[in-house]
């Protein structure tokens, strides 16, 4: 067979690149697709939200942003809680919302839920939202409001697919809304359905128990509507006009059909934060009787909590029992809640001193709560509930102590893969301090975003919690929960004497091999820079402090005889300090200060309590203890300032955080001085968490005096003994607080 002949010559080829030709036009036709597409994404929505709302479009809403960041007084620092009063200014501002298509069970609104399903879906919902949800036409959208996913799956660890509910909610005035709902067995008894009917209940589409394993009988929803009257538009309307006078509004004034103006059903509130990231006292709240909302009995939003303890704060289980039972060792109980109107949680005024100088603060540390009731560990108990009994015996522990703030030291959840949903032990975790209305803060530990990472999320379940004075502080600063509290004086002087800082210490360090078991994480630059730009704007005082004159105060500031205090010298410096933080410092575990020219009894007072942990600290040593606790002083240095004592020594150097209060530890109670800065555990306070027999269960209380000038601490436990009876700072401590001992 005759050879062809290639039409080049024998020893030369075509570059690569011509063999591409081919595809050119299917890669062209590919890009010229892609490009289609995403302009097709962006500009198929060029109209603002604000545009739809001026059409009536029902899905979004309008809030009153506050703009109190404008503001530069002494309650806008970076993180602060004050109680100076005001948040910073008067102005407002108003903004679009998050659309209310979208599922938000903290946001305060009264918009009334028009229809309900549940709906099972072999996908997660989140990943094909229109695939999963009941079927719905345009015009049901502009009547009854789109359907909203409640993000909370009904079969968490009970069943094999996904099952949630979707509602509708609108504020049209011709729909009916939802009042009532209930869990009816499927079919219901003959009598039992002519009830419901008669008395105008609608059946729910979809079954509750759609995937649970083992198979159980079905279970429906039913619900039912009622119209709304005049009375209701009226209570809406003097909801935004507490003075506006009582009148019946006439049909001619506003027509049945009108859509409610976009702010009619919202609710204003301070966040506690502005958009810089100062956070201040929440200023609303049910304390406001222009603010409290009883919008007739219409439900406002559906929840979802699994356990058997009481819902997150405004919620109420429905009427039926639960969705499905707990059975032991396999899932916990799920129940179905509702809120109606608007409840909005009592708001904590940041405590002062009392007039006598004292201020009395708990640390409740390491409760490890679980979704279920939790198990007892290490402990010769018996019976024993984990989490139930650790709240009575905190209760017991408030009532004898009646702190003015409860401090909570981190890890609140357990983790460990039994504290699944962080919202339903958020639910009650701090119930026995909001019983007793005690102001409360909180850091996170190690534990707490153990399994999910959604430590913002729970810091704001807990803004939204009664008595509260939690906070995220900053966004620019590494993790949640770096603020910190100013306290006042109690006379007219309102004068800053007291400050305590929270940081957030982080969970785990990212995983260098798979294998590996990572380590436990550390401070961050970020937060060493956040506060020393605290510490810095910190003004200084005169100390020791003393009120503004006896006449304010009566004769209670005579009775408590403070010539002593009226005869030391005054000194201009910050007011003393104490901070918080779960995971503690490498030098936490340095050897305790040995000044030479005290005796051994002396000696022991700088080392106090138990260590039968190991330590407890991050391998990695950010230097957070020299470059910030011991960088930031009383009196910030400069060369016209600095005193010299009369060894040599600048006076100056006395840091202005004295205290560093963690927990982490629960076998590990001491308080140690180290370097002239005391560290101090708590123990463990749960029976939930791990200890050991023989170590009972504590508290440990600071007992701040002489207006921040003397701090005193012990440790309570279950049996009701005072431990450990220590003075750290001020008046018959060991010399030397804050002051450098090298």
């Amino acid at each position: 067979m005759a050879r062809i002949r290639p039409d080049y010559h024998r020893h030369y080829k075509p570059p690569p690149f011509l063999y591409l030709r081919s595809f050119l036009p299917i890669i062209s036709l590919i890009l010229l697709f892609s490009f289609g597409l995403v302009s097709y994404s962006l500009l198929g929505h060029y109209k603002s939200p604000a545009y739809k709302q001026q059409l009536g479009w029902q899905s979004w809403d309008i809030v009153e942003i506050s703009s109190s960041s404008s503001s530069q007084t002494d309650g806008g620092e970076d993180g602060i809680l004050d109680n100076d009063g005001g948040n910073g200014g008067n102005g407002s501002e108003w903004g679009a919302s998050i659309p209310l298509d979208n599922w938000d069970p903290l946001a305060l609104h009264t918009t009334g839920i028009t229809e309900i399903a549940v709906k099972p879906c072999y996908f997660p919902p989140y990943l094909f939202p229109s695939y999963c949800a009941p079927e719905t036409t345009p015009e049901l959208d502009k009547l009854k409001g789109k359907w909203v996913i409640v993000e909370r799956d009904l079969n968490l660890r009970t069943g094999i697919w996904y099952l949630n509910v979707y509602y509708r909610r609108s504020r049209r005035l011709d729909v009916d809304l939802i009042t009532d709902l209930q869990i009816v067995s499927e079919p219901p008894a003959d009598s039992q359905k002519y009830d419901l009917e008669l008395r105008g209940w609608i059946k729910a589409e979809g079954d509750l128990h759609s995937g649970v394993w083992p198979k159980q009988d079905e279970e429906r929803l039913w619900y039912k509507t009622k119209s709304q009257g005049w009375d209701d538009l009226w209570r809406k309307d003097r909801l935004h006009n507490p003075k506006k006078e009582e009148r019946t509004i006439e049909p001619t004034e506003r027509q049945i059909d009108e859509e409610i103006k976009p702010n009619d059903d919202i609710i204003s509130e301070d966040s506690g934060q502005t958009s810089s990231g100062s956070v201040e006292e929440i200023q609303s709240g049910s304390n406001d009787e222009s603010k409290i909302v009883e919008y007739g009995d219409y439900i406002t939003e559906i929840d979802i909590i699994y356990g058997n303890d009481d819902p997150f704060f405004g919620f109420q289980r429905i009427t039926g029992g639960k969705v499905t039972e707990g059975q032991k060792g396999r899932w916990e109980g799920v129940s179905i809640t509702v809120r109606k109107g608007n409840p909005m949680p009592p708001r904590a005024s940041v405590p002062k001193f009392h007039s006598d100088g004292s201020f009395k603060i708990m640390q409740i540390a390491d409760l490890h709560y679980s979704v279920g009731n939790g198990e007892c560990r290490d402990t010769d108990k018996y019976p024993c509930t984990g989490d139930s009994d650790t709240a009575a015996w905190l209760g017991q522990a408030l009532d004898e102590e009646k702190p003015d703030l409860v401090v909570f030291s981190g890890d609140q959840l357990n983790g460990q893969e039994t504290s699944y949903d962080s919202r339903s032990v958020l639910a009650k975790f701090a119930k026995p301090v909001i019983q007793r209305q005690i102001p409360w803060a909180a850091i996170f530990g190690n534990h707490d975003s153990e399994i999910v990472e959604d430590r913002a999320a729970q810091m704001r379940n807990m803004q939204h919690m009664p008595y509260s004075l939690a906070r995220p502080g900053p966004k620019s600063v590494d993790g949640v929960g770096n603020y910190y509290i100013k306290l006042h004086s109690p006379d007219a002087s309102n004068i800053h004497v007291f400050t305590l800082y929270f940081l957030d210490s982080h969970s785990y360090q990212k995983k260098t091999l798979p294998w590996r078991k990572a380590d436990y994480d550390y401070l961050k630059t970020s937060q060493i820079d956040w506060y020393l730009n605290v510490s810095s704007s910190i003004k200084p005082i005169s100390r020791p402090f003393q009120p503004d004159g006896t006449s304010d105060l009566g004769d209670i500031w005579r009775k408590s005889s403070p010539s002593r205090l009226e005869r030391q010298d005054k000194t201009l410096a910050k007011p003393n300090a104490m901070m918080w933080f779960h995971i503690p410092l490498p030098e936490a575990y340095m050897e305790a200060d040995k000044p030479e020219f005290l005796d051994e009894a002396e000696l022991e007072k700088l080392d106090v309590g138990k260590m039968m942990d190991g330590q407890g600290n991050s391998k990695h040593n950010s230097g957070f203890f020299y470059n910030a606790i011991k960088a930031a002083h009383e009196i910030d240095e400069s060369p016209e300032d600095v005193e010299m004592d009369i060894w040599g020594e600048s006076k100056n150097s006395k840091a202005e955080v004295k205290v560093l209060s963690h927990g982490h530890c629960h076998n590990t109670d001491r308080c140690r001085r180290s370097d002239g800065i005391w560290s101090c555990f708590d123990g463990g306070s749960s029976y939930s968490g791990y200890g050991q027999l023989g170590f009972d269960r504590r508290v440990r209380i600071y007992n701040i005096t002489q207006f921040g000038e003397k701090i005193q601490t012990y440790k309570r436990s279950t049996n009701g003994d005072i431990i450990d009876d220590q003075i750290l700072v001020g008046e018959g401590a060991v010399s030397g607080w804050g002051e450098d001992q090298g």
